[in-house]
C-alpha cells in the first residue's frame, strides 16, 4: 500500500489551502524553470523511463506520446490540449484535482507544453463542472500574476499562454478530436484518423491532448526522478493512480494509490467494504461504465491495473470502480447505460448511430424478459459489429458493457425469460411474433 509520504495529490479532498501560496508549501511550483532547463529532449525520456501511461482510460505511454510532435517548429504552432471533460460515468478523479490540486496541472501544463514545443495550451472543461472551471481559472489568474504563466512564464526563457475552455456537457467531446474540433467551434465529431493529432490537429496544427492526471503528476515525477515513480506497481503497470470507487460500498470515496494492487484490497480498506459484506457483491465495474463487468469470483482476485484487468476481458479504463452488491438487477443496470450511450452518441458513424439505440431497445425488452433466448445471441453478434466498426471507440463503449452483461448473467437473462413467459403465455409469442 502507498504511504502518505509517496502521494502525489497532497490535497485531494480539500483539506488544505488550494491557492498558490499552498500550492508552494506542498512543493508545487519548486524551481520551475530548473525543470524547464532540461531541454525538451530529456523530459520526453524521463516521462518515458517513468512508465507513465495515460489516465485518461485508453493507457498509451505517456512519454511516447510526447514523442510524436515533430523535433522542429516550423510555420505552425504546436499546442498542448488537457481532457478535463471527464464524462465517463462513474468517474470522478479530475474533479478533484481541479477544486483542490489545481496548481499542479497549471504546473504540469507549462512543463508539458514546453516538451512538445508548445506556446498555448488548451484545457476543456466539462459543461457541468462549472465550480470546479471557476476554481481552475482562479488558479491560472494567480499563476500569471505571480509570472509563472506568460512571458518568460516561471523564468524559464519560455513563453505560455494557458487557456480554460468550457464544453456543453456533450460525452462525445471527450474523444481526442471531437474535442479539437469543439474548441474550434464546431459540432464536437470525432475525426478520421490518420491524420493524428500530433501532425494534423488543434487549427491544423501539431496537437497533443492528454488527460488532466496525466499531466498533473508530471512535476512530482521530475523532482523525485523517474525511477521513484516506476518503482510502484508492476512492470508496464507503474506508479500510483487515482481510483473513484462508488456504488454499493459503504464509503463511496476519490483515493491515490499505486497500481497492482488487489482490487478487493482497494475496496475493503478505502471505500469501507461490499454494503452487506463482500459476500453480498455481484458484481463490478472496474473502470468507468464503458468496461465490461467482472464477477464477484473474478473480483476476488484480479489486480488493478492496465494489464491484469485486460487479462480478465475488462480495463482499468479511468479507475472508476462501480460496484454492484446483489440487490441490483444487473440487466436493468445495463440498459441504463444503454441508454445513456444511445444518447449520447453523434451519430456519425451508421454501426453507432443504429446500433446504440437498437441495441438500448432490445435491452429494454430484456428488463421485463419480453424477448426471446435466441435473442441473446443477436444481441452478442450486433454487439461484435458495432465493435471496432466506428471513427472514435463510442461504438466500444456502448457494446462493451453489454457483452460484459452476457458472459457473466445469461442465465438470468435467460431466467428471466422464462418468467416472462410464465407469466404471460400465449399472449408473449403474439405479440413477440407482431414486433
Amino acid at each position: 500500500m502507498l504511504s502518505d509520504q509517496d502521494r502525489i495529490f497532497t490535497n485531494l479532498y480539500g483539506i488544505h489551502d488550494a491557492g498558490l501560496a499552498g500550492a508552494r508549501r506542498r512543493g508545487d511550483w519548486d524551481n520551475t524553470a530548473a525543470l524547464i532547463a532540461l531541454g525538451r529532449d530529456k523530459l520526453i525520456e524521463e516521462v518515458k523511463a517513468s512508465g507513465l501511461r495515460g489516465r485518461g482510460g485508453a493507457g498509451f505511454p505517456t512519454g511516447l506520446k510526447w514523442s510524436f510532435m515533430p523535433k522542429e517548429i516550423g510555420e505552425r504552432p504546436h499546442y498542448l490540449v488537457i481532457n478535463a471533460d471527464e464524462s465517463e460515468p462513474g468517474s470522478c478523479k479530475d474533479r478533484d484535482i481541479l477544486r483542490h490540486d489545481p496548481h499542479k496541472l497549471v504546473e504540469g501544463a507549462l512543463i508539458a507544453s514546453f516538451a512538445m514545443g508548445a506556446h498555448a495550451c488548451y484545457i476543456y472543461v466539462r459543461g457541468e463542472y462549472y465550480n470546479e472551471a471557476m476554481a481552475l481559472q482562479k488558479a491560472i489568474d494567480e499563476a500569471y500574476d505571480a509570472g509563472l504563466l506568460g512571458k518568460n512564464a516561471a523564468g524559464s526563457g519560455w513563453d505560455f499562454d494557458l487557456y480554460v475552455h468550457r464544453g456543453a456537457g456533450a460525452y462525445i467531446c471527450g474523444e481526442e478530436t471531437a474535442m479539437l474540433e469543439s474548441i474550434e467551434g464546431k459540432k464536437g465529431m470525432p475525426r478520421l484518423k490518420p491524420p493524428f493529432p500530433a501532425a494534423c490537429g488543434l487549427y491544423g496544427c501539431p496537437t497533443t491532448v492528454n488527460n488532466v492526471e496525466s499531466i498533473a503528476v508530471v512535476p512530482t515525477i521530475l523532482r523525485r526522478g523517474a525511477g521513484w515513480f516506476a518503482g510502484f506497481g508492476r512492470p508496464n503497470n507503474t506508479g500510483t493512480k487515482l481510483f473513484s470507487i462508488s456504488g454499493h460500498v459503504n464509503k463511496p470515496c476519490n483515493f491515490e494509490e499505486q497500481l497492482g494492487v488487489p482490487l478487493k484490497e482497494l475496496i475493503e480498506k478505502y471505500a469501507g467494504g461490499v454494503r452487506g459484506g463482500w459476500d453480498n457483491l455481484l458484481a463490478i465495474i472496474p473502470g468507468g461504465s464503458s468496461v465490461p463487468m467482472i464477477n464477484a469470483e473474478v473480483a476476488d482476485t484480479v489486480l488493478a491495473d492496465f494489464d491484469s484487468l485486460r487479462a480478465v476481458g475488462s480495463g482499468l479504463g479511468t479507475a472508476a470502480v462501480i460496484v454492484m452488491d446483489k440487490s441490483t438487477d444487473p440487466i436493468k443496470a445495463i440498459a441504463r447505460l444503454a441508454h445513456f450511450y444511445k444518447h449520447e452518441s453523434c451519430g456519425q458513424c451508421t454501426p453507432c448511430r443504429e446500433g446504440t439505440g437498437w441495441m438500448k431497445r432490445v435491452m429494454d425488452r430484456m428488463v421485463e424478459g419480453r424477448a426471446e433466448a435466441a435473442e441473446i445471441d443477436v444481441l452478442w453478434q450486433v454487439t461484435k459489429q458495432i465493435e471496432g466498426h466506428t471513427i472514435c471507440a463510442l461504438g466500444d463503449a456502448a457494446a462493451w458493457p453489454i457483452q460484459g452483461l452476457i458472459k457473466n448473467f445469461r442465465p438470468l437473462m435467460e431466467e428471466r425469460i422464462a418468467e416472462y413467459k410464465r407469466s404471460h403465455g400465449a399472449k408473449h409469442s403474439s405479440k413477440m411474433a407482431a414486433e
